[in-house]
């Protein structure tokens, strides 16, 4: 593993004719516009061959037919970050960065995320999966008030809503619904919110620096994410540097459970005793202006063109029946 920010040994003309794919057809598509967008443009700054791709207006069988070396996914959400559009590259012998296809698929899915977390004795708040006719009654009675519902397989908490009375958890599931199927209602946990994000595979993956985040009225929503001012950003965090530790070793555990690699970023809240509990596990984190990785790595000296260039030259294919890496 290279020392951070170390990415003097990679040659932009070694890796190839590149594609970015960014945009597609999921409801985070403007984050992932913005994400690929600057992407692009750090690729092509250090002098990388890069050329977007938008899954949602072109065909797969032109990317198929690109001749590309590798691929930088830049995509959020699904069809992008839920191991199909990893599965189509594996098809088309397409090295690509982040996770394969099976730890994208779980990541997504935050109830199986929640199941592998607790069959690995890893903190995560307690969960109950809602269906049309649940009891909102026993569904608070079993995790308190307020709690949080949400879509399974939706980010940027699209389709989130901190219930605060028994009323309030239909309207909630129905919201969350109209995005996805699969709803959970989850324990609310009162404290401090951190992102710690990963980076590598296997035992050589490592936490970067935490990062504590201050959102109005403690709203961390799609608004106060990623088109505000008014959310704070710590990094370095300010919280205890054992507890910081503690942080950073639960996450690189959450990470390794879910078997992702290339890198990723783990949501975590602290409760009103400092304990850490693990909400969910990004594996294609955003790369906008607002977004946490690059803010992350710039406080171990990696600038945000040296990140992307590092991405990428991990580029590969996870596939055990050919998995020789980007060539």
């Amino acid at each position: 593993m290279s020392s951070p920010g170390q990415v003097s040994s990679v040659n932009p003309k070694d890796l190839g004719k590149v594609v970015v794919l960014f945009g597609g057809p999921s409801a985070e598509r403007e984050v992932s516009l913005k994400s690929g967008g600057m992407v692009l443009a750090a690729l092509q700054r250090q002098g990388v061959d890069a050329h977007p791709f938008d899954p949602a207006t072109r065909s797969l069988v032109e990317l198929a037919n690109g001749n590309y070396d590798r691929a930088f996914i830049a995509l959020h959400g699904r069809f992008g970050e839920d191991g199909t559009v990893q599965g189509a590259l594996e098809w088309m012998r397409i090295p690509y960065t982040g996770s394969g296809v099976l730890a994208s698929a779980l990541a997504m899915d935050k109830v199986l995320t929640k199941v592998i977390w607790q069959r690995e004795h890893l903190p995560t708040p307690d969960f109950i999966e809602l269906e049309p006719g649940f009891s909102a009654v026993e569904v608070a009675s079993r995790l308190g008030l307020p709690l949080i519902v949400k879509p399974a397989q939706e980010g940027s908490t699209l389709g989130l809503t901190k219930v605060r009375t028994v009323e309030e958890l239909t309207p909630a599931f129905e919201k969350a619904f109209a995005f996805d199927k699969h709803v959970l209602a989850e324990a609310f946990v009162s404290g401090g919110e951190l992102t710690v994000p990963v980076l590598g595979e296997g035992a050589n993956a490592h936490a970067l620096p935490a990062i504590r985040i201050v959102a109005p009225g403690g709203n961390y929503d799609y608004h106060n994410k990623y088109l505000g001012n008014e959310t704070q950003y710590f990094c370095p965090s300010g919280i205890d540097p054992a507890l910081e530790a503690e942080v950073q070793a639960l996450a690189v555990r959450a990470y390794q459970a879910l078997g992702c690699s290339g890198w990723g970023r783990a949501d975590v809240m602290l409760d009103e005793q400092q304990r850490p509990w693990l909400l969910e596990m990004n594996t294609s984190p955003g790369m906008t202006d607002h977004s946490l990785v690059p803010m992350s790595a710039r406080a171990t000296g990696i600038q945000y063109d040296a990140l992307v260039l590092r991405l990428l030259s991990q580029a590969c294919l996870k596939s055990s029946l050919q998995n020789n890496g980007a060539q």
